[in-house]
């Protein structure tokens, strides 16, 4: 694939000290580099209680000790940024950009996609790092910015609470466990990464030919981050629902009746989401067909 690197935005940090000029004056830019997004740290002046070191002395009830010092807390949050494999084509996806476009104005949204926005921001607003937290799950039809909205719930995750995330699509995590086999490496590692990060982000849930080893695979991810207590966000394009029965859509049976998201994972699997996430609905237009 050629690399490609466009700076795409730049943006201050969510301030919760503006008291310390050297962060408050901090900006960085998100970057498209290869397949991932990655984040630049922009100038700022020399931080005057640690001198550009990055340890300071810290006063806890009467006890001075030196620790990190707060005006490295945008260069850790880019360091989590750039580990999380966030893809390189949703550089510029933010909540801002869902709703307008380059120039400021404001897109034509439907009803369905401003009540999902909405949804989004309040669930990253009452986001408690320190708790566990239920996760999403965003389902509609194709070309509706689910992906988008996800990023940018990521990228609010990150920036603004500090905390760690990991992006995969569920087909590259298949690719990925089969290039494994083939090199004679146990697939032990790369799910063991997902089961414990913090927040896992799950594109293309029920994406798949459904095979066995397809349904032990998202059985294992999801069933080892319940009993974790992590949180999960995904998006699909299946309903949320029980069990049908019903065939996998292909030509003869695509005016059928639709699968959903249970007849993709497995009840088990099915039945564990609905216990640790919410649903929101992206709906309305295909932003993909829009001038």
């Amino acid at each position: 694939m050629t690399d490609v690197t466009d700076v795409t935005n730049v943006a201050h940090l969510p301030l919760d000290d503006e008291n310390h000029p050297a962060w408050a004056d901090s900006t960085y830019s998100v970057e498209a580099q290869g397949e991932v997004c990655v984040a630049q740290i922009g100038l700022r002046p020399e931080c005057p209680l640690c001198a550009g070191s990055g340890r300071a002395r810290i006063e806890t009830e009467g006890v001075i000790t030196m620790g990190r010092c707060r005006c490295q807390r945008l260069p850790d949050r880019i360091q989590l940024f750039n580990r999380s494999q966030l893809p390189a084509r949703f550089a510029a996806a933010t909540f801002v950009s869902f709703a307008q476009d380059s120039s400021g104005q404001l897109k034509d949204l439907d009803p369905s996609s401003i009540r999902a926005l909405g949804e989004c921001s309040q669930w990253v607003e009452a986001f408690d790092p320190t708790q566990e937290n239920r996760g999403l799950v965003l389902h509609g039809p194709v070309g509706r910015g689910k992906t988008h909205l996800m990023i940018a719930l990521l990228r609010e995750l990150i920036f603004r609470h500090g905390v760690e995330v990991r992006f995969v699509e569920f087909s590259r995590l298949l690719s990925m466990l089969k290039e494994g086999y083939s090199s004679g490496r146990s697939d032990a590692g790369i799910l063991g990464d997902l089961a414990t990060v913090p927040v896992l982000a799950i594109d293309e849930l029920g994406k798949g030919r459904l095979s066995d080893w397809e349904l032990a695979v998202i059985d294992e991810v999801i069933s080892r981050r319940y009993n974790a207590m992590g949180c999960t966000i995904a998006t699909t394009n299946y309903k949320p629902g029980e069990v049908t029965g019903f065939e996998s859509a292909n030509l003869s049976t695509a005016k059928g009746p639709s699968q959903n998201l249970a007849d993709r994972v497995g009840d088990r699997v099915y039945s564990r989401l609905c216990q640790v996430v919410d649903f929101i609905e992206v709906s309305g237009k295909d932003h993909r067909k829009q001038p």
